[in-house]
């Protein structure tokens, strides 16, 4: 048995409403419900929220919402792993236990459920701990600059004329969702270090959505892929 958590915490304050804002016509929390449903991998679909609209707009888009959370994992220093260790709980009290889990951040339109798919697949052919989608950076950390005594200088001078090609390849998170092994999540205390696989996006599809001109350079990346068929 598998379970899609959504984590949609209320209160955001540089968007507000973020989690249920119109984007691209529809509430952006739909797209992460969407996918997890259409990619036919979860006996479970739910939202972690404490927030009664946001939990509304979730049950129309086909999740479930069991639950809220607690006083604890709704303020502004609550983790993502704090949030999950409390969802896992209140499942296990309702006597439900799962295999694998997913976590799918609610600003995350361009998770698909061929995407989530192949990350199922991945953690099940390589036995993963966990699943992460990864970007490369489209410019090299080793050659960036820093300020200093107000004048840039490389942080560090021996890259300052190596070609990018002969420059190891650095990746960061995409920001969109991760796959876990439960029983390994839960003995790890939801920090997971070893045997984590990742799955490489394009920088088209990936997109933070911290401000509003996040949110509109990530609409209108969206509209392309629509535009070229590639969602």
């Amino acid at each position: 048995m598998n379970i899609a958590i959504i984590t949609a915490r209320g209160g955001s304050k540089r968007i507000p409403k973020k989690n249920i804002k119109e984007f691209c016509g529809r509430p952006i929390i739909e797209y992460s419900i969407d996918a997890a449903l259409r990619s036919e991998l979860f006996d479970e679909v739910m939202v972690s929220t404490d927030d009664k609209e946001i939990a509304e707009v979730a049950i129309r888009c086909g999740a479930n919402v069991p639950f809220y959370r607690s006083e604890k994992t709704s303020d502004d220093y609550a983790s993502t792993k704090d949030v999950l260790l409390e969802v896992i709980k209140e499942y296990q009290h309702m006597g439900k236990d799962y295999e694998y889990m997913a976590c799918i951040y609610p600003t995350a339109p361009f998770v698909t459920s061929k995407k989530l798919n192949e990350a199922f697949n991945m953690m099940v052919e390589r036995e993963a701990n966990m699943v992460i989608p990864v970007v490369k950076f489209s410019f090299p950390p080793q050659r960036a600059y820093v300020i200093d005594d107000n004048c840039l200088k490389y942080k560090w001078e021996e890259n300052r004329d190596k070609r990018s090609q002969d420059l190891e390849s650095f990746y960061h998170d995409a920001g969109q969702f991760y796959f876990y092994e439960m029983n390994k999540y839960i003995e790890d205390d939801g920090v997971i270090i070893d045997n984590v696989v990742p799955l490489l996006l394009s920088e088209t599809e990936v997109q933070d959505i911290d401000n509003e001109s996040d949110w509109l350079i990530a609409e209108m990346k969206y509209n392309l892929m629509k535009e070229r068929n590639t969602l």
